[in-house]
């Protein structure tokens, strides 16, 4: 409407200014009044003021100033927030990378006393597998000690007797043979009606 208005204004002054230029003749025709040269310029100025801005508002896709105003506005305080987030995180950042250093000590030392432990516990291990080494092979030398004397015992009776039995052989010639053959055979005897 208001552009309406603005154009029907701007047409009658100029329609005035064409139909004063016909009156006054073709001398004044060409050079028009001043108050009218004034007049159709605060026209044109006020015409380009108010509404040309909006005309090139609503043809690059505003369709108020004030709206796109407050979406700048909106905008930057929306960049604000996050350039403050994000110097909170760094700052967090920072405070993570400086106690870092106190964790990596606290994780030494944890490690450390972990690792005496662990020796401690392989020392105690070592200890008793060394016992139970010993232990077993102490049995092992007690029995095969016992073995050995068995054998020996068993080694010893069978030399005393192949001595003995060489010794009996010795001293036994045919007719001591016959003799105890005899005796042993009469000792049978009597032995067996015994009985």
């Amino acid at each position: 409407m208001k552009k309406f208005l603005v154009i029907a204004l701007f047409a009658f002054t100029m329609t005035l200014m064409g139909q004063e230029a016909g009156e006054h003749g073709a001398a004044e025709a060409a050079e028009p009044s001043i108050v009218w040269v004034w007049v159709n310029f605060v026209i044109l100025a006020v015409v380009l003021v108010k509404f040309v801005p909006k005309v090139w508002f609503d043809l690059a896709g505003y369709k108020n100033f004030a709206e796109r105003t407050s979406q700048i506005q909106k905008d930057i305080t929306d960049a604000q927030q996050v350039k403050r987030d994000s110097e909170a995180r760094a700052a967090q950042m920072e405070a993570r990378l400086k106690a870092l250093g106190a964790d990596i000590e606290t994780f030494r030392k944890q490690a450390a006393t972990e690792m005496q432990q662990e020796g401690e516990r392989i020392r105690q291990e070592t200890t008793a597998q060394i016992k139970k080494v010993e232990q077993q092979a102490a049995a092992e030398i007690e029995a095969a000690g016992k073995a050995a004397t068995r054998e020996l015992r068993k080694y010893s009776a069978e030399l005393a007797l192949k001595l003995a039995e060489e010794r009996v052989r010795a001293r036994l010639d045919a007719s001591s043979e016959s003799a105890l053959v005899e005796r042993f055979v009469k000792e049978l005897g009597s032995t067996g009606s015994k009985n």
